[in-house]
């Protein structure tokens, strides 16, 4: 279920609905609920699909658990990969300017 309120302030607040635990309001840009709206599918499509698969080894806190740190580390993964493409950039940018300033 969407929910959506517009502020004053020219910010949205929309309800999450997420796993089974009550709906949690945020306030955010209209141009952030998109990206909002995506998170919550598919924090819900994998805490659904792990209440499944672990439903005689956990609780639906504990599987949401497991889906916070999953999505940690798919984050802790993303941020590690752009960090080492960031540092290949930035010795890339010093060389191509070390050539250019020696033309």
């Amino acid at each position: 279920m969407t929910t959506t309120i517009m502020a004053n302030n020219g910010k949205k607040e929309i309800w999450l609905h997420l796993a089974d635990v009550r709906p949690i309001p945020l306030n955010i840009s209209p141009d952030d609920e998109k990206r909002c709206r995506e998170a919550e599918r598919l924090v819900n499509s994998l805490w659904e699909k792990w209440m499944r698969q672990f439903a005689d080894k956990g609780s639906s806190p504990e599987v949401l658990a497991r889906v916070a740190f999953r999505f940690a580390q798919l984050y802790f993964d993303e941020y590690a990969a752009n960090k080492g493409a960031n540092n290949f950039l930035q010795k890339f940018e010093k060389e191509l300017d070390s050539l250019v300033v020696d033309v």
